[in-house]
């Protein structure tokens, strides 16, 4: 324990972003970095509890409480605290191989179950480790990892996440290693999927650079089931390990669908860092939300990064609707107690900056899309709602009813859908003949990670579905050690 009274005599400070105003002119990071004493003093505030449930990586009433790669959080925290940073980085690293990712995008189901939170506010864990692996980058501590090669060739498609930290273990025990990407970057969601602004893209590319000098074999523009069959992998391959996410996004079933105008959430944000990347957006080949008025549908976190991507654009207007009802402003205990997530009304760095721009916050609850309307070159300008109210119906399920009076109709010119994925692509299942669950995840079972398929495993969102960033690098973590032991009989993986 760093300080055995530091949580009692520190109170929680968060980092600082940049102020909103300055930072919607940029597309660079919004976190500002914090003094060596307040970062001290963080540390301090662990508990080490004896039981520290921040560590957990349990479903909780569905809900991740706890951290799902299963960090060592109160022994970094203690070495931070005493000013330990290399030791406190080793001990970081033996858990996650990328926190420089989760350190910024990760939504710290840590810190909803963190026993200090319980009572007053939670240690501010997730930019701790921040704080950890920007100091083991810039003391040189983080460097490839060439072990010794045992003659076996792993294929991994997909470079997101999970297919990232397949790859680093995979790696790591001697494997030989290749990765499949379509796109033209390394990455996957990392990259294409999460703006700039929340995870600089120099930072994906810091970590690729050191995976290419530890051996793995990068292969781009490469779809497999399209520009090469999948089979083809099983059969030059000693594994294949299937991490392409869970990409089909979701799509919204009513009149005007079809309209110009109206896009998935997924290719307006990847169209905007690419051009970002490419020319930095000089090239036009992005949607532009510039002078439109934007709706955006869908309240999750790829609704916010719309919101933060349509200011920077230069929009007139911007609303995201919710069909769920506004989140309580504290959590409640009743229904949602710790230490589960914490089920709370959360303004994030879209809505703050939209706030900041146009004196209120743009999501709007409880509304439900009727129909988009479009002029006669067929553009979308109007998107018509009516406002819902939750109610059980004779089997005591909770549905949405209409509330009669409360039609709208909001001008639109760029409509966005933003409510989330159904599953993976069907081209490599449908190839591989895999076996498939009630939500069209490829079929394997957690921890095992095997399919149907002799030398053919399956991790991440493409097995369990959309899920955080976390989880697929965990994923990615035990899958590697299943190919490990199918390969070699045993494993040094945990």
């Amino acid at each position: 324990m760093g300080k055995v009274t530091g949580f009692l005599e520190y109170e929680r400070v968060n980092p600082k972003k940049r102020p909103p105003d300055e930072r919607i002119k940029d597309w660079n990071e919004l976190k500002l970095p914090q003094n060596l004493e307040t970062i001290k003093t963080q540390g301090a505030r662990c508990m080490n509890c004896g039981v520290p449930f921040c560590n957990g990586g349990v479903l909780l009433n569905g809900m991740a409480a706890g951290c799902p790669v299963h960090n060592l959080i109160p022994e970094w925290n203690e070495l931070v605290y005493k000013g330990q940073w290399e030791d406190a980085y080793k001990r970081l690293i033996r858990t996650n191989p990328f926190p420089e990712f989760t350190g910024r995008v990760c939504p710290a189901p840590c810190e909803g179950s963190c026993t200090e939170g319980h009572i007053l506010e939670s240690v501010t864990i997730n930019s701790l480790e921040y704080e950890i692996i920007e100091k083991a980058f810039a003391g040189g501590w983080v460097v490839p990892k060439k072990p010794k090669a045992t003659g076996k060739k792993i294929a991994v498609v997909g470079s997101g996440p999970a297919g990232m930290s397949a790859a680093y273990y995979l790696n790591l025990v001697g494997h030989d290693v290749t990765v499949y990407e379509r796109n033209d970057r390394v990455g996957g969601l990392l990259m294409y999927g999460i703006p700039n602004m929340k995870l600089e893209k120099r930072i994906v590319e810091r970590r690729l650079e050191l995976m290419k000098a530890s051996g793995i074999q990068f292969v781009l523009n490469t779809e497999v089931g399209k520009d090469v069959r999948a089979q083809e992998l099983v059969d030059q391959y000693d594994a294949v390990v299937l991490c392409a996410g869970a990409t089909k996004a979701r799509g919204l079933d009513v009149e005007g669908k079809e309209l110009k105008g109206v896009h998935f959430a997924v290719d307006f944000l990847k169209d905007n860092t690419k051009s970002l990347l490419d020319s930095e957006l000089k090239d036009g080949n992005y949607i532009s939300a510039k002078g439109k008025n934007v709706i955006i549908l869908g309240g999750g976190d790829t609704g916010t990064d719309c919101v933060a991507t349509s200011i920077r654009h230069g929009c007139e207007s911007v609303y995201q609707f919710e069909i769920m009802p506004e989140p309580p402003e504290k959590r409640r205990e009743a229904s949602n107690p710790w230490p589960e997530w914490p089920l709370k009304l959360k303004v994030d760095y879209g809505q703050e900056e939209a706030i900041s721009l146009y004196g209120k916050d743009p999501r709007n609850y409880l509304i439900s899309t009727k129909k988009i309307v479009g002029n006669e070159k067929g553009e979308v300008k109007e998107v018509h709602t009516v406002e819902i109210s939750w109610v059980k119906n004779s089997s005591g399920r909770m549905i949405p009813q209409e509330i009669p009076g409360s039609e709208k109709v909001w001008k639109a010119d760029l409509v966005l859908l933003a409510m989330g994925f159904l599953g993976p692509e069907d081209t490599i299942p449908k190839e591989l003949k895999l076996e498939r669950d009630f939500r069209s995840n490829v079929q394997a079972e957690y921890e095992v990670f095997e399919t149907n398929v002799e030398k053919v495993f399956a991790a991440g969102d493409m097995r369990r579905g959309q899920s955080l960033v976390v989880w697929a690098i965990q994923e990615g973590k035990l899958v590697a050690r299943e190919v490990d032991k199918y390969l070699m009989g045993k494993s040094v993986l945990k």
